[in-house]
């Protein structure tokens, strides 16, 4: 199972429209030896979105109610430059946010998956934030936020990963694994920032 949603606004996976990642096969699999992925790994991942299948908008909704909302300077990327709520953007950009969970753990990272890697980067930056929604809010999220935020979907993840009664030493070799992704991906996200005109502007 890859997806627990019945659509998914805006989301374009494996498309022929998605860009070629600027990072090789050869690079991603130097970065998993960084992050110190083991071949346990996506087995402890495939388990993990097993569990998480079901829980996914219980979760985006932990993050992005609980958490972002309040807090300003987060929250702001979801509205108009007014201040004012998107409705219509908060729902489709969260059921985006439910898919990369599952991607997250379920999707092989093969070609198509780096290749998303950079689209998620993209729709991050000023190259292409709101233009899938077609809204008018901040030009980019920062790099600095997204770094920051993963320490807390990687803290509060672990509940979810322990919800279907799994041993705790499962549930702590999910979670690692589930951290080691997120170290991942933070850094194939860092090289699309790296790589806009505006990358020092968009820290």
């Amino acid at each position: 199972m890859i997806s627990a949603i019945d659509e998914v606004p805006g989301y374009s996976y494996g498309s022929k429209d998605i860009q070629p990642s600027s990072i090789s096969m050869r690079e991603l699999e130097e970065l998993k030896v960084t992050v110190g992925w083991t071949s346990d790994d996506p087995n402890y991942l495939r388990l993990a979105g097993e569990v998480l299948a079901e829980q996914t908008r219980q979760i985006v909704d932990q993050w992005r109610n609980g958490i972002i909302a309040s807090i300003p300077s987060l929250a702001r990327h979801s509205r108009t430059p007014e201040g004012d709520r998107i409705p219509e953007y908060v729902a489709n950009s969260g059921k985006r946010f439910e898919q990369w969970i599952l991607d997250t753990c379920l999707r092989p990272y093969d070609q198509d998956w780096l290749n998303y890697q950079q689209e998620i980067a993209r729709r991050h930056t000023s190259v292409m934030k709101n233009k899938v929604d077609g809204v008018r809010s901040t030009a980019y999220v920062p790099l600095r936020d997204i770094i920051a935020f993963i320490a807390v979907m990687n803290e509060t993840i672990k509940p979810y990963l322990a919800a279907k009664g799994h041993p705790a030493d499962e549930v702590d070799k999910m979670h690692l694994a589930w951290r080691r992704s997120l170290q991942l991906q933070t850094a194939l996200w860092a090289k699309l920032y790296m790589d806009t005109s505006a990358a020092s502007s968009e820290w």
